[in-house]
């Protein structure tokens, strides 16, 4: 992998940069559209590349139990299997540690899961999660780390740190594929000396580039956000900044404003399979009774497929009679939006407006109050 920085913001820590990967470049900042068993959502591979997608994430843990990443590399690897031929990141698993709270055990040696199909055993450790994202070929891997719950106390938080600490040297030592990435993840929960000691000491071990992992899983906004500045300065600045399966509008520039270069979440799909669209004026609920007779489309002069052919009142109809092409046109319509909006926000920082652009975007988005909860994982 090779990164380079092409543009800083001197108001703010916001860069552009390339990473070239074997699969192509990635301009930065970047967001990555998230499939985790191999596929987005209801949406092909050129359709995303429409879209103007960079990357793709995808999840080791759920690939490797269907079909399986020995089943994947015999049909010639997860860009073929998954027909896209562009970067792949590949999560190790370890925000399942966090998520499958109720089908695992955590050991110093790894994880014991039971798979969420059949039950059947499962264990994942460093070795086996570096092992499956080496057979899968994409070109990140992540290291396995141990994504902790908030709230927790500092001592679970501060044992999630050794473990992940462990493992990511374990993950370092035993990978066998030179020309995939390997990245680093930062924990620490809502502890600003767990952070440093997190980032510090992975930056001692040696990392294609670095993520900050365990936000976004129950902590307030402002402790999230203090996670992000106290992480991301250690971080170095010749290596990409990735955070962790943060989604949304403005917490993304903020983020970008702090010096991150990729981002994923499955907000953009996921909310569009569920009749929410976003906007440059907020979200927009596309199932309320007002949306019956709207001609207009989504968003006046998006270019994605379902603005240029569709209106709000034909999308209404869609989801109100479960016709399946309602969510797979919002959700082409959402992946649109984040790819424009990375783009703005890298145009922003190369003209050296990014915090003008950030301010008014978000005031802008913010305006309108259509917003409810959702999860950002």
């Amino acid at each position: 992998m090779e990164f380079r920085v092409t543009a800083r913001d001197g108001g703010c820590a916001a860069r552009c940069g390339e990473m070239g990967l074997p699969h192509g470049t990635v301009r930065t900042p970047a967001f990555a559209p998230v499939a985790t068993r191999g596929a987005v959502k209801g949406i092909t591979s050129e359709q995303l590349l429409a879209c103007g997608a960079e990357f793709l994430l995808a999840n080791a843990y759920h690939l490797e139990i269907s079909p399986g990443a020995e089943a994947v590399a015999a049909l010639g690897g997860l860009h073929r299997f998954m027909a896209w031929d562009r970067p792949i990141l590949t999560d190790s698993g370890g925000y399942q540690v966090f998520s499958l709270s109720e089908l695992r055990k955590v050991t110093d040696d790894g994880v014991e899961f039971r798979s969420p199909l059949d039950g059947a055993p499962m264990f994942l450790g460093p070795r086996e999660a570096t092992r499956i994202q080496n057979l899968l070929g994409a070109d990140i891997a992540m290291a396995f780390d141990e994504c902790p719950p908030c709230p927790c106390s500092r001592e679970v938080a501060a044992g999630a740190v050794e473990r992940t600490l462990r493992w990511a040297r374990v993950c370092r030592d035993v990978h066998g594929r030179p020309e995939q990435a390997l990245f680093g993840i930062v924990q620490g929960g809502v502890n600003e000396d767990l952070r440093a000691r997190c980032a510090e000491e992975l930056v001692r071990i040696g990392f294609d580039g670095y993520a900050i992992g365990g936000v976004s899983v129950g902590e307030a906004e402002e402790l999230r956000d203090h996670a992000v500045r106290t992480a991301a300065p250690l971080l170095p600045a010749d290596r990409p900044r990735y955070l962790m399966g943060v989604g949304f509008p403005p917490d993304l520039l903020k983020a970008i404003g702090e010096g991150m270069d990729l981002f994923d979440c499955v907000a953009p799909t996921r909310m569009g399979r569920n009749a929410t669209a976003f906007t440059p004026d907020g979200r927009l609920r596309l199932r309320n009774s007002s949306r019956r007779a709207d001609p207009r489309p989504i968003e006046e002069g998006c270019d994605c497929l379902a603005c240029r052919l569709y209106s709000r009142a034909c999308l209404n109809h869609m989801f109100r009679c479960r016709e399946m092409l309602g969510p797979i046109l919002v959700s082409i319509h959402n992946i649109r939006f984040y790819a424009r909006m990375m783009t703005q926000a890298r145009e922003a920082v190369r003209a050296g407006r990014f915090t003008a652009f950030r301010e008014t975007f978000v005031s802008r988005y913010l305006a309108r109050k259509e917003d409810g909860p959702c999860s950002t994982h």
